[in-house]
Parts: C-alpha cells; sequence; structure tokens
C-alpha cells in the first residue's frame, strides 16, 4: 500500500509540482491550500506525512502543527518557509515539527527528504542495539523510563508518553550509548541521516523536548545532562535524587 502525504501550500503551482514529483515517486497524494483544511484532512484522516508550508492563510503553518500536537497526532511534519530565519525554524521545530526546508528548492531534493524523514520514522535497531537489550526482553531501562523498541513505546512512571519519531530515536540512540558523551554533531550524524549544515539547534529543540517528557524538573535534568562545550549524556539516575 502507497504512503499518504498531505501537501499544504498555498502557491498552486508548488503543490502542482510537488504532488507530480511525489506521485511518480509512488506515494499517494492529498493536497489542500490553507491551514485550516489542512488541520482538518490531518484530523480526520491518516496520513504517513505531511509537508506543511509556514506562511498559509486562514492558519499559518506554526498553528497547524501546534494543534496537531496537541491534539496528540503525531504525524511527521516537514516545514516549508520561504523566510531564512532561524528563528521561525527553531519556533516550528519547538511545536513539534520534524524538519524544514528553505524555499527555494528542487522537487528531487523534496523526494529524498520526504524518503528520509518516513525512513527514520520507523526506527531500525542495529544488532549491536538489539543485542545490548536482548537478555532484558528488549526493554531498555533507566530509572522510571522504559523503552521498547520493537513496540515504538516509551513509558515514564509506568505510564505511555508520545513521541515523534525523531524524539524517539534520539532516545534510543542516547539509551544505547548511556554514559557516554555525544557530541551535538554525532547526534546529528547518528539520527538524522542528511546534513544540517552545522545546525545543531536542532538537536537542542529535540533534547528540551524529550526533557519535558521524562524529567520532573527540566532546569535540573537527572537523566540527559548537559555537557558544557560537548554535548550531551544520558545517566543513570542516582539513587539520591
Amino acid at each position: 500500500m502507497s504512503q499518504r502525504l498531505l501537501i499544504v501550500d498555498d502557491e498552486e503551482s508548488i503543490v502542482t509540482l510537488l504532488q507530480f514529483n511525489l506521485e511518480q515517486s509512488g506515494y499517494e497524494v492529498t493536497t489542500a491550500l490553507d491551514g485550516a483544511k489542512a488541520l482538518e484532512l490531518a484530523k480526520n484522516e491518516s496520513f504517513d506525512m505531511l509537508i506543511l508550508d509556514l506562511m498559509l492563510p486562514e492558519m499559518d503553518g506554526l498553528d497547524v502543527c501546534k494543534q496537531l500536537r496537541q491534539n496528540k497526532i503525531m504525524t511527521p511534519i516537514l516545514m516549508l518557509t520561504a523566510k531564512d530565519d532561524e528563528f521561525d525554524k527553531v519556533l516550528g521545530l519547538e511545536l513539534g515539527a520534524d524538519d524544514y526546508m528553505t524555499k527555494p528548492f528542487s522537487p528531487r531534493e523534496v523526494v529524498a527528504r520526504v524518503r528520509a524523514i518516513l525512513r527514520r520514522s520507523q526506527p531500525v535497531i542495529s544488532e549491536n542495539e538489539v543485542s545490548k537489550s536482548s537478555n532484558q526482553d528488549q526493554v531498555i531501562k533507566f530509572g522510571e523510563v522504559e523503552i521498547y523498541p520493537e513496540n515504538y513505546e516509551v513509558l515514564f512512571k509506568k505510564q505511555s508518553i508520545e513521541l515523534t519519531p525523531k524524539e524517539f530515536e534520539l532516545l534510543l540512540y542516547l539509551a544505547n550509548h548511556k554514559g557516554r558523551v555525544l557530541t551535538r554533531d554525532q547526534l546529528l550524524n547518528a539520527v538524522w541521516n542528511y546534513e544540517f549544515v552545522g545546525d545543531t539547534r536542532i538537536v537542542d529543540v529535540h533534547i528540551s523536548h524529550l526533557r519535558e517528557k521524562i524529567e520532573a524538573n527540566t532546569k535540573k535534568p537527572v537523566y540527559i545532562k548537559t555537557i558544557r562545550g560537548l554535548g550531551y549524556k544520558l545517566e543513570e539516575p542516582s539513587l539520591h535524587v
């Protein structure tokens, strides 16, 4: 069965171009020209991914993204923006987008990015990672966090928590390298399989999202520690914490 994509942009020429190229690549495509229609479609139909323009009539892309995440709809979102503005990009990621692209772009680039995001939205556990957790029936535990790679599920204090595909893969990678300091560039290369031209802010945003979901106090994290000047390290929390 073909994977379903929702393309949302108020420029019909861009929608037509993307729809043609993505359908030629084997995807089933639905389109919308404004944010309100996009939100309605995404809430009522099942899509494997959304391609969402930032500037839209009725409701902008940031609001659509925010409302979908508030409604626990974790479909991967690729946000498009004509603004080469870091604030807009980071804000989009903070609201739950998985990735962004700045216009202008080539259709081939978009198809490649879509393939990468869809592939990475279904985490593949390497043989080494499987062997690390095989003695625990595929459960990775630290503190009050439990990761079930086969089921794509994370529990915190025995309660299931919602993670985006990128958040899940980032947490899994950190957990499988527990106790090791990982630089932002290492995390970019491991979790995102294309270049971000040194834009490590994307790592910081996703780390912040994870902390909000598994840390009792995000200002004093006990699991994901910041190693100043280097990167991050996942630790087993102290029994005295």
